[in-house]
C-alpha cells in the first residue's frame, strides 16, 4: 500500500528554489532515512509533504490528492515530529502525550482505546518514571522523548520525523531506531531525516539521499552509502564495512579535493 506519493514536487523559499522536482513513493513497511548535507532540502520536503509549505507538483496521501483532505483527516494518516523541541505548556508529560490523540477524539474524554495507545507510547519511549512531571521542566533529551511519544500516540500509518535523534544519548538513539524499525515491521511507514549515517545505515530499510534539492540516490543502504558518493555529496572520506549482519559507516575526515 502506498502511504505517500510525491510527483515533481518543487518548492521555493522566497526567490530560492529548494526542491527541484522530487518524485518518490512511500510504501507501508518501509523505514526510510532521508539523508543529505545541511541545506539539501530534507526539512522542506517533509513540511511540503504535510502541506505546511506551498509548492507545485502532485502530493497524494493514501492515494488521495492532499487538496481534497482536511487537516484533521490528514492527521489520521500522517504524524509529524518537527525539529523544534520547545514545549510552551506547563502540562504534565502524560497530558502532553495525550495531545497526540486529538485527531481521533470527539468532544468527550479519552476512550479506552485512547488510553491504551497513550500508555503504549509512554512505555515505548521509556518515560513512565516522569509521566507526572511538568513537561517544561524536562531536559532536552527528555523533551525529545516526550514529543516522540506524542507523535507515536497519534497512531498514524505514516510517521514523518525531522532529525528525531537530536538530543538523545546513544542508548535512546538506538532504542528509537528499534522503535521505528518495529513500526515498519508492523506495517506502518516511517521517514526520518537524519545526519547520523551510521544509524541510517544500520537501521533503515531504504535511504533517500538529497543534494541541492534533488534526489541523487535512492535504494538500500548498501547501494546508497558508497565511499565515492559520500565523498561527492558530503565531501568526506569514510570507513564502510559490514559487521554482525549490518553496515557500519563512519565519516573519517574532510576531503578538500571534493569541495
Amino acid at each position: 500500500m502506498t502511504l505517500l506519493s510525491l510527483s515533481s514536487l518543487k518548492v521555493s523559499l522566497g526567490q530560492r528554489p529548494v526542491l527541484k522536482g522530487i518524485t518518490l513513493d512511500v510504501a507501508a513497511g518501509e523505514f526510510i532515512g532521508l539523508i543529505g548535507p545541511n541545506g539539501a532540502g530534507k526539512s522542506t520536503l517533509l513540511r511540503a509533504a504535510l502541506g505546511l509549505l506551498r509548492g507545485s507538483g502532485d502530493i497524494r496521501i493514501a492515494g488521495r490528492d492532499t487538496k481534497a483532505i482536511s487537516a484533521r483527516e490528514r492527521a489520521h494518516h500522517i504524524a509529524y515530529l518537527p525539529q523544534e523541541r520547545e514545549i510552551a505548556w506547563p502540562v504534565s508529560v502524560e497530558t502532553l502525550v495525550a495531545f497526540g490523540r486529538a485527531p481521533h477524539r470527539s468532544l468527550g474524554g479519552l476512550s479506552a482505546q485512547d488510553i491504551a495507545v497513550i500508555e503504549q507510547a509512554i512505555q515505548r519511549m521509556e518515560i513512565d518514571e516522569f509521566r507526572h512531571r511538568s513537561a517544561i521542566e524536562l531536559s532536552g533529551g527528555e523533551k525529545a522523548r516526550v514529543l516522540i511519544a506524542r507523535a507515536l500516540a497519534q497512531d498514524a500509518p505514516l510517521l514523518l520525523a525531522d532529525e528525531p535523534t537530536v538530543g538523545l544519548d546513544p542508548w535512546h538513539q538506538i532504542t528509537l531506531m528499534r522503535i521505528f524499525a518495529d513500526l515498519a515491521r508492523e506495517g506502518r511507514g516511517v521517514i526520518a531525516s537524519m545526519h547520523d549515517l551510521g544509524l541510517a545505515a544500520r537501521w533503515c530499510t531504504r535511504l533517500i539521499m538529497i543534494d541541492h534539492g534533488m534526489i541523487v540516490a535512492d535504494g538500500s543502504p548498501e547501494a546508497v552509502l558508497t565511499a565515492e558518493r559520500l565523498r561527492q555529496v558530503y565531501g568526506v572520506t569514510s570507513f564502510i564495512d559490514t559487521i554482525a549482519g549490518g553496515m557500519v559507516v563512519q565519516p573519517l575526515d574532510v576531503d578538500r579535493k571534493a569541495h
